[in-house]
């Protein structure tokens, strides 16, 4: 669980499919107090309006550098990388490589995530 935001009176408590957390002293027994590194989402038919609207703006807000939005409806991912406040976003298909940006030579092989 990530409390976003945690120390404002605009708490915010989302629960993403995958965190990367490289500063550890935000962590707690009870998740992550503050802003992760990355975050990644796996869209279902249930969560896609919400992950690709509410989730995207509240993480665009809080600062998460890195956030992946994966699609296995169209095999898809979109990479959205946090740039003077704004998300860059850039596109991967199934039959490409999509670099880590936060982990230095870090490297997914998409054929492998969608099979």
């Amino acid at each position: 669980m990530l409390r976003l935001n945690w120390d404002t009176l605009d708490n915010i408590v989302v629960q993403p499919d995958l965190v990367i957390i490289c500063d550890h002293s935000v962590l707690d027994k009870a998740g992550c107090k503050g802003v992760p590194d990355m975050v990644v989402e796996i869209l279902s038919p249930s969560t896609s309006r919400y992950d690709r609207n509410l989730k995207f703006h509240t993480y665009k807000k809080v600062g998460i550098k890195e956030f992946w939005i994966i699609d296995p409806e169209d095999n898809t991912l979109a990479v959205h990388l946090l740039k003077d406040g704004e998300y860059i976003t850039h596109p991967y298909t199934n039959e490409e490589t999509a670099p880590v940006h936060i982990l230095e030579g870090c490297t997914i092989d998409l054929s492998e995530v969608f099979y």
